[in-house]
C-alpha cells in the first residue's frame, strides 16, 4: 500500500482531513490477493467537496451516485482506476464500521496517520478463514448481502460463521427482495470463484441454491441409476467440477445441461431409467429461466446452446464415417466446439453408475479427445470460413434462381472442406456439379 502512487496522491490532497480506506482494497491486502482497481474512501465529513478535489488534482470525471446518502465517483483518466468516496455514518468511523456487511470488509487505514482500525478482527477472520458479520442484523440492510455471503466464500474459500450460517439459512429468501440485475451480478462472481464447487454444494445444503436457481427444486426429484452413481443435483455440480476451464458461463452451463430430465424421464419395466429428449427440452427451459435471472440475451444464447448440443459429441462415438461426422458437429457449433466438448467430456466423468464399466469411460473419453483434435487441425478454416465458392457462382454452374438449394450446397461445400474432400476451387465445381445429378 506504501508504494501505491494512487494512495499517495490522496493522502497529499487529503493531508488536512480525517479519510479512511477500507473494503475490497484492503481484504485482497491481506488475502494476499491482487489489489482492486476501486478504492472505497470514508470520509469524516465534506465527501462531495473532497470528492471534487480528488477529481480535480488527478484529473479524473466526478459522478454523483448517491447524493440523499453523500455517496461519490471519482474515475481516473485511465478509466480503470476509481474511488468511490462517502461519508461516514454519523460522521462516526465505529459507527460506519458496525453497519458494514462482513467483517473481512471493516478493515479501514487511516491514510493520513498511517493507521489501522480494525474493532471487528476482521484481520484475524482473515487469519481464521473465516466468514462473520459485525451484526446479524446488517444483512437485512441490504438482501443481497445474504447472497453476497457466497460470493465472498467462493472467492476465498473460507467457512461461515455458524450464526451467520444459521440465520442467513432462516432468512435467505428475503434476498429475492433485490433486483434481479444485482442478483445476476452476484452469480456471475460466484462462478468466477476458485472454491465454486464447495460454495454451490454449501448452498445446496442450506436450500439457498434452489432459491437462486428454481429448477434445482426439479431436478433433485431424480435419484442415483445404472449410469448415475450421484443423484441429479450431485451430478451436475460435479459436472461444474469437472470443467477445467476458467469460464464461468461454461460452469453455468454446466449446471444447467440437465435442466430438462425431470419432464423427460421414463423408467423401462427392466428398470432402466430414461430421458428421451431432455436436451432439446432443456434448451428451452434453460432460456427461459436466464431470461428470468437477467442474463444478457448473448449469455443466454451461449449457455442454452451448450445444453442442447452436450449429447451430440458422445453421440458422435459409433458414427461410419468420422471424418464427416466430424464436420458435420463443427460447422454446427463453430468456435463454441472446444466447449462443448469440454462439457461432454465433464459429463461423462461425472456419471459413473454400475452399468458404466472403465472401458467405456476411457472410450468415450478417447473419442472426445479425438474429436477436439481434429477441431484443432481445421480450426483456422471455422474461425476464417471462405468458400471456395460463392452463392452466385453455385446458381451459374447448377443454372438455377436463388433458392434454399444455394444455401444448402454451400453448407455441403463447406463441410467437405472440412474434411479435406476439396482443397481447390476446380474441386469445388466438381463437387457442386455432382449435386444437379
Amino acid at each position: 500500500m506504501f508504494e501505491d502512487k494512487i494512495l499517495n496522491s490522496i493522502k497529499e490532497i487529503t493531508k488536512n482531513q480525517e479519510i479512511y480506506l477500507v473494503g475490497g482494497y484492503l481484504r485482497n491486502y491481506f488475502l494476499k490477493k491482487e489489489i482492486s482497481k476501486d478504492r472505497d474512501l470514508v470520509c469524516i465529513k465534506n465527501a462531495e467537496n473532497i470528492a471534487k478535489e480528488i477529481s480535480q488534482k488527478l484529473n479524473g470525471t466526478f459522478i454523483e451516485l448517491d447524493k440523499e446518502n453523500q455517496i461519490y465517483r471519482v474515475v481516473l483518466s485511465d478509466k480503470e482506476n476509481y474511488f468511490d468516496i462517502s461519508n461516514a455514518l454519523e460522521d462516526n468511523i465505529l459507527k460506519d464500521a458496525e453497519r458494514r456487511d462482513f467483517t473481512i470488509n471493516s478493515i479501514f487505514y487511516n491514510l493520513n496517520k498511517n493507521e489501522l482500525f480494525d474493532p471487528f478482527n476482521g484481520i484475524k477472520d482473515i487469519e481464521n478463514k473465516i466468514i462473520r458479520t459485525p451484526n446479524l442484523k446488517n444483512l437485512d440492510d441490504d438482501s443481497l448481502r445474504y447472497l453476497r455471503m457466497y460470493r465472498f466464500m467462493s472467492y476465498t474459500g473460507f467457512e461461515i460463521e455458524q450464526n451467520l450460517e444459521n440465520y442467513s439459512k432462516e432468512n435467505f429468501k428475503k434476498v429475492l427482495s433485490s433486483a434481479k440485475e444485482r442478483i445476476n451480478y452476484e452469480i456471475l462472481k460466484i462462478f468466477e470463484g476458485d472454491f465454486l464447487v464447495e460454495t454451490l454444494l454449501k448452498m445446496y445444503e442450506n436450500n439457498a441454491l434452489e432459491v437462486i436457481f428454481p429448477f434445482i427444486k426439479e431436478i433433485k426429484k431424480v435419484p442415483p441409476n445404472s449410469h448415475h452413481h450421484l443423484d441429479l443435483v450431485h451430478h451436475s455440480i460435479e459436472t461444474v467440477n469437472n470443467i477445467q476451464s476458467n469460464k464461468p458461463l461454461l460452469k453455468i452451463a454446466a449446471l444447467y445441461h440437465d435442466i430438462g430430465k425431470p419432464s423427460t424421464w421414463t423408467i423401462e419395466p427392466q428398470g432402466r431409467h430414461r430421458f428421451i429428449g431432455h436436451d432439446i427440452k432443456g434448451f428451452e427451459l434453460a432460456k427461459k429461466e436466464l431470461s428470468q435471472l437477467k442474463f444478457s440475451n448473448k449469455q443466454i444464447s451461449y449457455i442454452a446452446k451448450m445444453v442442447k448440443f452436450h449429447i451430440y459429441p458422445a453421440s458422435l462415438i459409433n458414427c461410419p464415417d468420422n471424418k464427416k461426422a466430424y464436420a458435420r458437429f463443427i460447422r454446427k457449433l463453430a468456435e463454441d466446439t472446444p466447449d462443448i466438448i469440454e462439457l461432454s467430456k465433464a459429463d461423462r466423468l461425472s456419471a459413473r453408475g454400475v452399468d458404466v464399466s472403465d472401458e467405456m469411460v476411457e472410450k468415450s473419453i478417447k473419442h472426445l479427445e479425438n474429436l477436439l483434435n481434429y477441431y484443432n487441425e481445421v480450426q483456422s478454416m471455422v474461425k476464417d470460413p471462405k468458400s471456395l465458392l460463392n452463392g452466385k457462382e453455385i446458381m451459374e454452374i447448377l443454372n438455377i434462381p436463388p433458392s434454399k438449394k444455394v444455401g444448402l450446397v454451400l453448407l455441403e461445400l463447406k463441410e467437405a472442406q472440412l474434411t479435406g474432400e476439396i482443397t481447390t476451387k476446380e474441386e469445388a465445381i466438381n463437387f457442386v456439379q455432382k449435386q444437379s445429378r
